[in-house]
């Protein structure tokens, strides 16, 4: 067995891959970029090294720096977890070279299944089932409409050595192929050194689901099924195990052809078959990625694996011990990417400070956090936004469905904007409740994108009770320094007014042994909790239902965090409440004048000038962040009249980029 590794990567998979290691014994060493240096992953291995400048051109994706790094540090194999260099011949081929062990398959596998084109031509003579589209080289735009057109629209236009959504887009049209073939090219570039796209029939209503297999050359295995079809800009946001649209007979075909097509390569390590699954529940294969999936531990929760062991234990010449009927698979898993984004204004990535990072505890088992920051960390434009994954266990999907909603209600994150809301927002749809899943769900179900009306219905009484509750210990609180505890002992009640958003709710609150009795609008809740001043989590049962909601002081009210949704509730006294209901409320700036950046990032190109007249829909600017281009349009017909910033400048969040007339 290896007695230290270097793990070619950052964030939380270098820290998953870091906790593995060192359960079986193995030292790690990190490396790191100027953007990484205070990093989570660096101070949880025992060695670290630094590779460069924070681009990941510059750092990560630099092979020589990496293999220098394993030289000096002794490290005798290399993890390179997912993105950057895991899908790469000429990386495993340079650690071979040098006498040091890829954690992964080898060349000719990652040759021959790391690129898309390859790989289908492959699985089609391995038998497995493919989509129809065109394999070639595509050199230009003109060349891609043509292609698109003899296939019939719409279509996916892919890049070849792409993954995690960059370099991918769909087309319905000629002019969506020419602007898709050109940020698609462009984004594959950036991400992975490769221009190289393909075009594919894109299949409507598809579900995405992927085998997990397992083999170290001889002995071959699948390891069940994974939902992954609720995407967004084709990247799965939500993930699990296993998936509720399978039979067992459709699932031991699915995991009989990857097994095929792994042993038609001589496959060695931890990789995934990805499939396409139409509505008749037949399956096509979309690619193999040769390397470990963000959401692996949705399969390590109902199996009891540990993936990143394997693939160390397979690299170091160990043979797989297991067998098909090995595997076993209980309850149900389900993966949710938490995010640095905003997802009220469409998902823009959230860039600065973890003010505060606190992920909901382990309870049996039931919850697991894979994070790769920490509490002051910085989230950098340079890297993916996904800042944690938070998987939930449950007997049946039901009950991981409710674990998750508790979760995602006691993740407390301050700083940067995250997506915890529309998560939530997902898991509280009955279509997501019943299992009714496409890659179209997110388009389907948020057409007009994510808005505070997608939450779901929350019963005010329980803001309204926990507010009241938080703010008698702050009057008890106020009482004891003031040596005016007379009135705020247990069994003595306080009348006041809640005002929850433009509602007034009046509430009676009695201190009790074990919590509290609150009357809301008249209605009896009691409240079980050991909540304790300065805790952010007011975790309780209220009528004997388990909650938890995040609680901030804000001035003389308090911010409430539940469901999704964020709330102020202001507690008063009932005369201080009519004067409240008086006050005028303060209109919003006008702001259909300017084209302001949505995020921060580079402004990568203008495509108007001053004076110009544009139409509604017509491009203005292109914005790169975090890996991604992002295209800002015009909302309405109107005239240029001053350019505010220029290509190559860096855009703050909300800086003017141009004016109209």
């Amino acid at each position: 067995m290896f007695k230290k590794i270097l793990i070619a990567n950052r964030g939380e998979i270098a820290c998953r891959v870091i906790k593995t290691a060192r359960r079986m014994g193995i030292k790690t060493v990190a490396v790191y970029s100027d953007a990484d240096a205070d990093a989570l992953h660096t101070q949880m291995a025992d060695e670290r090294v630094h590779i460069g400048p924070s681009p990941s051109a510059q750092s990560y994706l630099v092979i020589d720096r990496l293999v220098q790094a394993c030289r000096d540090t002794g490290a005798e194999a290399v993890h390179p977890g997912y993105g950057f260099l895991s899908e790469n011949k000429a990386f495993q081929q340079a650690l071979t070279a040098a006498g040091i062990a890829f954690i992964g398959p080898d060349a000719h596998a990652i040759e021959a299944m790391g690129d898309k084109i390859t790989s289908k031509k492959l699985a089609q003579e391995a038998g497995v089932t493919t989509v129809p589209g065109f394999m070639g080289i595509i050199d230009d735009p003109e060349e891609a409409v043509r292609i698109a057109e003899e296939i019939g629209f719409p279509v996916m236009i892919k890049a070849s050595a792409g993954g995690g959504g960059k370099g991918m887009r769909v087309a319905y049209d000629a002019d969506s192929a020419r602007e898709g073939f050109v940020s698609a090219a462009n984004e594959a570039r950036s991400s992975f050194g490769d221009d190289r796209v393909f075009i594919e029939k894109f299949i409507e209503q598809p579900r995405h689901i992927e085998i997990q297999v397992l083999s170290d050359g001889s002995n071959c295995l699948h390891i069940g099924e994974r939902e992954c079809s609720i995407q967004r800009r084709h990247q799965k946001v939500i993930e699990e195990a296993p998936s509720p649209f399978l039979t067992p007979d459709v699932r031991e075909a699915m995991g009989a052809q990857a097994i095929a097509l792994a042993q038609a390569v001589g496959y060695k390590s931890a990789g995934t078959v990805e499939f396409i699954v139409d509505k008749d529940r037949n399956f096509y294969f979309l690619e193999m990625n040769t390397r470990l999936q963000v959401e692996h531990p949705v399969t390590e929760m109902i199996t009891g694996l540990d993936l990143v062991e394997w693939m160390i234990r397979i690299a170091a010449g160990e043979p797989l011990t297991l067998a098909q009927s090995d595997i076993h698979f209980k309850g149900w898993a389900i993966e949710c990417r938490i995010c640095a984004e905003d997802p009220f204004r469409n998902f823009l990535p959230s860039i600065g400070r973890l003010a505060w990072f606190k992920p909901p505890a382990d309870e049996d088992g039931l919850v697991r956090v894979d994070a790769g920051v920490m509490e002051g960390g910085e989230i950098s434009m340079y890297y993916d936004p996904m800042i944690a994954k938070l998987i939930a266990y449950g007997g049946t999907r039901e009950l991981a469905i409710r674990h998750m909603r508790r979760a995602l209600d006691a993740f407390y994150i301050r700083g940067v904007a995250r997506n915890v809301p529309f998560l939530s927002s997902v898991m509280g749809k009955d279509r997501f409740m019943r299992g009714d899943l496409s890659t179209n769900f997110i388009a389907e179900e948020y057409p007009d994108g994510f808005h505070l009306s997608d939450l779901p219905p929350d019963d005010p009484t329980v803001l309204v009770a926990v507010a009241a509750c938080v703010h008698r210990k702050h009057v008890e609180r106020d009482a004891r320094i003031s040596g005016q505890m007379p009135g705020h002992e247990k069994g003595v009640r306080d009348d006041w007014v809640v005002r929850l958003g433009d509602t007034n709710h009046p509430v009676t609150v009695t201190l009790l042994e074990t919590g509290f009795r609150v009357i809301v609008d008249e209605e009896p809740v009691v409240i079980r909790t050991d909540w304790r001043l300065g805790q952010s989590l007011f975790k309780c049962e209220i009528n004997g239902h388990p909650e938890s909601v995040q609680i901030d002081r804000l001035g003389v009210g308090y911010r409430l965090f539940h469901s999704g949704a964020t709330d102020i509730a202001v507690v008063m006294t009932a005369e201080a409440a009519k004067y409240a209901a008086l006050m005028p409320k303060k209109e919003p700036p006008d702001l259909s004048k300017v084209l302001l950046s949505p995020m921060p990032g580079l402004l990568v190109s203008l495509h108007v000038e001053e004076g110009q007249e544009v139409k509604a829909g017509e491009t203005l600017a292109v914005i790169e962040a975090m890996k991604m281009e992002n295209i800002l349009k015009a909302t309405s017909d109107g005239t240029v009249s001053k350019l505010a910033a220029q290509p190559g400048d860096s855009l703050a969040v909300d800086q003017v980029i141009l004016e109209f007339a």
